[in-house]
C-alpha cells in the first residue's frame, strides 16, 4: 500500500485535492482515507465530515480526532493504528491533515510538516495530479506484519504448505528499570543495497526444501518507542521448517544487512549498531 498525506491550512483545499486524487487512483485500485477531525460527530451513521471522500471513490474512509477517539465507533485509533488496518487490503491510503506524520507529503499553503514533501503548492488548484502520482509511484510501500502475511498466503505454493511463522522486532523502551527511557531509533541504509541484500537472503533460504516464502520487511527513518521495527515470515510445508527459517532469516538480516541505528533517550543520542 502507497501512502500520502495532505497538509495544508483550513482555506488551502485539501479535502478537495484528496477528491481529485481518490477519483484518479481508485482507477488503478483500491484507495482507503484518514481525515483528521476537530470534534467527533453526533451522527455516525451519514458520515458528513467524511462523505466527500467516499463520494470520490475511497472504499472506506477513516475520521480521526485527537481528544474524541475515531467516527463511527469512538474508540481510541491512532494515524497508525488506522494503516495498519488498511494496509493488508487496500492499494492506497490518503491521509488528510496530519502534519506531524512521517509520511510523504503534498504541502500546501508552507504549511510546517515532518514527512518529505513530495509536491508543495499554495492551494489545491496549483497542484497538477500527474507530478503528484508519479511522485508517489517513486515511494515505497507501507508494509506491516499483515500484509507479508497475506502475501504469503497468495504464494502459488501455498496449498503445500502447513505453517506460517513470523517475527516481529519492536523498539524496546529500556533493557533494565535504572535505564533512560528510549524515546525512539533512527534507521538508515544505504540506498539500494540493503534492500538487495534482503532479497538474496529471502531468496537463498527460501530455496530449502520445504519452504516455500520467505518475506522480510525492515523499516527506516525515526521509529518511536513500541513500534515495530521489523518483520520477517516463512511459508513453509511444517512448523519444524518454518520456525528453523524464520529465526535464521531474522539473525541473517542483522548480520549481513547494512542497516545503521541511531537511539534517541531522553538525555542523550548515540549511534548503536552498523553491520
Amino acid at each position: 500500500m502507497n501512502v500520502l498525506g495532505v497538509v495544508g491550512p483550513s482555506d488551502s483545499g485539501k479535502t478537495t485535492l484528496v477528491e481529485r486524487l481518490t477519483e484518479r487512483l481508485s482507477e488503478e485500485g483500491r484507495v482507503g482515507t484518514v481525515k483528521r477531525m476537530t470534534h467527533a460527530p453526533e451522527v455516525d451513521t451519514e458520515g458528513k465530515d467524511t462523505a466527500r471522500h467516499r463520494a470520490a471513490g475511497a472504499d472506506v474512509t477513516y475520521g480521526l480526532t485527537d481528544e474524541e477517539g475515531w467516527f463511527a465507533t469512538g474508540e481510541e485509533l491512532s494515524l497508525p493504528e488506522a494503516l495498519d488496518r488498511l494496509a493488508p487490503d487496500y492499494d492506497y491510503a490518503l491521509v488528510e491533515g496530519f502534519s506531524e506524520a512521517r509520511i510523504p507529503q503534498v504541502v500546501l499553503g508552507g504549511r510546517e510538516h515532518a514527512g518529505e514533501a513530495l509536491v508543495e503548492a499554495e492551494t489545491a488548484d496549483d497542484v497538477d495530479l500527474d507530478d503528484v502520482i508519479d511522485a508517489l509511484s517513486g515511494t515505497g510501500p507501507y508494509v506491516t506484519l499483515e500484509t507479508l502475511v497475506a502475501r504469503a498466503k497468495r504464494s502459488p505454493r501455498a496449498d503445500r504448505a502447513g505453517a506460517i511463522a513470523t517475527f516481529t522486532g519492536r523498539v524496546r523502551e529500556r533493557d533494565s528499570e535504572e535505564d533512560d527511557p528510549t524515546e525512539f531509533l533512527e534507521f538508515e541504509t544505504y540506498e539500494g543495497v540493503a534492500e538487495d541484500r534482503m532479497r538474496a537472503i529471502e531468496t537463498e533460504l527460501g530455496a530449502r526444501d520445504g519452504v516455500y516464502e520467505v518475506l522480510s520487511h525492515h523499516r527506516t527513518g525515526v521509529v518511536a518507542s513500541g513500534e515495530d521495527i521489523v518483520f520477517v515470515v516463512v511459508l513453509a510445508g511444517h512448523r519444524e521448517e518454518a520456525f528453523r527459517t524464520v529465526e535464521d532469516g531474522i539473525n541473517r538480516l542483522k548480520d549481513e544487512v547494512p542497516i545503521f541505528k541511531k537511539e534517541v533517550t531522553i538525555d542523550e543520542e548515540f549511534w548503536v549498531h552498523a553491520t
